[in-house]
């Protein structure tokens, strides 16, 4: 609960007050003796304004009831309203405010949606911003950053709440690992947010719009903005710097919210209370241990477990940490009693696997869905040499892995099966390609090559990873009324290219694009081939 403090004086300190003030007006002492006389001046003689001043202040007060040096309390039971009355940043009533407060009074089941995500969290960043004394519409910044989505993943490879791209998640020592990933963790997430925030405050002499900007586009790109300005003699607020069309409309939306919340009866806007009091607290394990069972200790579903801690990538935590798990309050004592009681050899599970001929530690690895460092500690490997019949211990999920809905491959896969057209076509990258080169031949954005299989643009792509491209035709030879329908074929004996085209009615560029063929290659008898035939013609 937040508490705002206002103290009166009462009535008897008045009175007291007065009656010292009049004690200054007692008469000059003088004593004689024989030989002297000794005169005592007093320093604090009251002024005759002094008396007037106190017998009107007396006189203003007589006859009111003596207010209690109590302080008055405000219990907040929605934390909105707790953040409505600390907002204090300036909103001008600008184009760019306006056009963004619009949009976001015309979505008002946005609003339910942001609450809905934002209700475990929401309480301790405001309590996080108070502590820090910064202002609090910084709470507000999840949904302009991710509509307060944890597992939110953007174009320029920003990930979590606070959207961090991976550098400044590195700078503000969030770990980055194939078991986990800190900018998606929300309390770790926060606490280096406002550590950035703080540190970019300060950068830009006290300005926190321009602090807000720099958050977006990074503190050098606003700093050159303000360089610029600073020579041509032009002001350097937010509203008068040169900067990126995406950071020009942040700042608004910002303010746009702000304006909402404070406003909202008047724009009809409803934000879905939140109660405010804590909602989670944080658990530390002290040492790796499996999702399922770890919700299985806490008494909660594993997808609910794993979506109050969203940094976990697999389904166990990171070998070396960290290990420590968001909790509903209720939860939070059966989840420290299960714990201590829980043996240490209970909290993964484990599986003895025999090498066999060709096998290698990256391929047991991927094998067994854990990662090569991990084998190679776990074993105490001194190389990445094995030897067959080599027995080797590895850690293995209690559950099925497609129980764990929210890690990171199985997140992948339900992007990549989330339908874009009518056709979905597999690539599977060859070394030297390039997410341009894989745009260009199949004829598609590379914004949405990169969005139909949750990564960004820049991001690399390794040989032997699978993409998915979503068509609605799958070659300019379709006709508009076709109904295309994705096949495999197995090549036969005297089967050619030309005449397995003739055979579907399609064309052999086609089945070749579609299968990554090497036209100066022959095809062998047994190869499995994609084709996309159009039903109504075959």
């Amino acid at each position: 609960m937040i508490k705002l403090k206002t103290l009166s004086l009462k009535k008897t300190i008045i009175q007291i007050s007065f009656l010292t003030i009049l004690s200054g007006c007692s008469a000059v002492q003088s004593g004689k003796s024989e030989q002297t006389e000794i005169v005592s001046t007093p320093t604090n003689l009251a002024v005759p304004e002094d008396v007037v001043d106190a017998l009107t202040l007396s006189a203003l007060i007589e006859g009111n009831e003596p207010m209690d040096l109590e302080p008055e309390v405000i219990v907040f039971e929605d934390v909105w309203k707790r953040i409505e009355s600390q907002l204090s940043i300036d909103i001008p009533q600008n184009r760019q405010v306006v056009t963004e407060r619009n949009w976001y009074a015309k979505h008002p089941s946005y609003f339910k949606r942001i609450a809905a995500r934002a209700e475990p969290f929401l309480f301790f960043i405001v309590e996080e911003i108070e502590k820090r004394q910064m202002p609090i519409e910084l709470a507000l910044l999840p949904i302009v950053e991710s509509a307060f989505d944890p597992f939110a993943y953007s174009h320029g490879r920003a990930s979590g709440l606070w959207q961090f791209v991976p550098g400044t998640g590195n700078r503000f020592k969030l770990k980055q690992s194939w078991w986990y990933d800190g900018r998606r963790d929300v309390v770790a997430a926060t606490k280096a947010a406002l550590d950035y925030l703080s540190f970019l405050h300060k950068t830009l002499d006290g300005d926190w719009l321009n602090a807000i900007a720099a958050y977006n586009s990074g503190e050098g790109r606003v700093l050159r903005a303000i360089k610029r300005n600073r020579k041509k003699h032009l002001p350097t607020d937010f509203w008068s710097l040169d900067l990126p069309k995406e950071t020009t409309s942040y700042v608004p939306k910002l303010l746009a919210l702000s304006d909402l919340l404070k406003r909202h009866q008047e724009f009809e806007i409803s934000w879905t209370p939140i109660k405010n009091q804590p909602h989670i607290q944080v658990v530390d394990a002290k040492g790796q241990i499996d999702l399922a069972k770890a919700a299985q200790l806490a008494e909660l579903e594993l997808n609910e477990l794993h979506r109050l801690n969203p940094g976990y990538n697999q389904w166990a935590t990171d070998p070396k940490g960290p290990h420590k798990f968001v909790v509903p309050v209720e939860k939070v004592d059966i989840f420290k009693q299960n714990l201590a009681e829980l043996p240490k050899n209970e909290r993964m599970s484990w599986q003895r696997y025999v090498v066999k001929s060709g096998d290698t530690l990256g391929g047991i690895a991927e094998k067994f869905n854990t990662s090569l460092s991990v084998l190679i500690d776990v074993n105490d490997i001194k190389s990445n040499i094995i030897r067959v019949n080599q027995a080797l211990l590895i850690p293995t999920s209690t559950k099925a892995l497609d129980e764990y809905s929210l890690t990171a491959d199985n997140r992948l896969t339900k992007t990549q099966n989330k339908k874009r057209g009518s056709t979905k076509i597999k690539h599977s990258v060859k070394s030297g390609d390039t997410m341009w080169d894989i745009s260009r031949e199949y004829d598609v954005n590379i914004r949405s090559l990169a969005k139909w299989n949750g990564i960004a643009p820049t991001d690399p792509i390794m040989p032997g990873q699978e993409l998915v491209i979503w068509k609605n035709q799958t070659t300019k030879h379709q006709a508009e009324s076709a109904v295309m329908r994705a096949i495999t074929y197995k090549v036969r004996n005297g089967d050619s290219l030309a005449r397995i085209a003739q055979k579907f009615k399609v064309k052999v560029v086609d089945i070749a694009k579609w299968n990554q063929l090497d036209l100066k290659k022959y095809i062998r008898p047994g190869q499995s081939l994609k084709l996309y035939v159009d039903v109504t013609r075959t």
